[in-house]
């Protein structure tokens, strides 16, 4: 079974997302506190997707994200928040986070978040096995995971998806809804920034210089590029 978490303080929104995600298939285990969320992670390790709700008593989503990050990039990560100031969008984002929904959401775009992050959480699906070299980087396509200089880098699945797309079209420029396409679906109901901002994530991850990128290029008003 396919197992989520819903981290939301208020019952009736979390009744809500858990009716229609047990619709959908999922097997969900519920949270109203930071806390709470936290202790069932350690409990289920086999939760692939998390919903973590921004505003919370005691430990927030912000946190209870940047302690999932810390342990596992593995896991799915999507926060909800009522609020649709940019600066939640991308401190969610720059925390861990792999998506976010801005409340209130319908039950097929819920869903459909959700699944395209099982999808990608799921590496016994990837259909291709072998490795990608691009020194100073090797992309193994088997075990999703990526070295520089020999070195392991610490990916979630949506920036081990960006680095896969990337290295698979070496110096071909994407735009923004091409890269939105190849790494979130077609099917993805949100907007173009969270390209932006998982990009700027994975540069500080991945370049000697974030600031000064020379891997990950812009493209000015069109998209990115792959330089290595």
């Amino acid at each position: 079974m396919k197992k989520v978490l819903v981290l939301e303080d208020e019952s009736s929104i979390r009744s809500f997302i858990v009716i229609n995600l047990r619709r959908a298939g999922y097997e969900v285990i519920e949270a109203g506190t930071g806390e709470e969320a936290l202790e069932m992670l350690q409990q289920h390790s086999d939760i692939r997707v998390a919903l973590l709700d921004v505003m919370l008593p005691g430990i927030d989503g912000f946190e209870v994200c940047r302690r999932i990050r810390a342990t596992n990039s593995r896991i799915g990560i999507i926060m909800l928040t009522a609020r649709s100031q940019e600066m939640d969008k991308v401190t969610g984002l720059m925390t861990g986070a792999d998506d976010y929904v801005t409340k209130p959401f319908s039950p097929a775009e819920l869903t459909a978040r959700v699944d395209a992050l099982m999808r990608r959480s799921g590496g016994s699906m990837e259909e291709h096995s072998g490795e990608i070299s691009q020194p100073p980087f090797l992309l193994n396509t088997r075990n999703r995971t990526l070295e520089k200089n020999g070195k392991p880098v610490k990916l979630t699945q949506v920036e081990y998806s960006i680095m896969r797309m990337f290295m698979e079209n070496p110096g071909k420029a994407l735009s923004r809804e091409e890269i939105l396409d190849l790494v979130w679906g077609r099917d993805y109901f949100g907007e173009l920034k969270i390209v932006d901002v998982n990009i700027r994530r994975l540069r500080l991850k991945i370049e000697d210089n974030a600031t000064n990128p020379t891997f990950i290029s812009t493209v000015w008003g069109y998209g990115y590029k792959w330089d290595a």
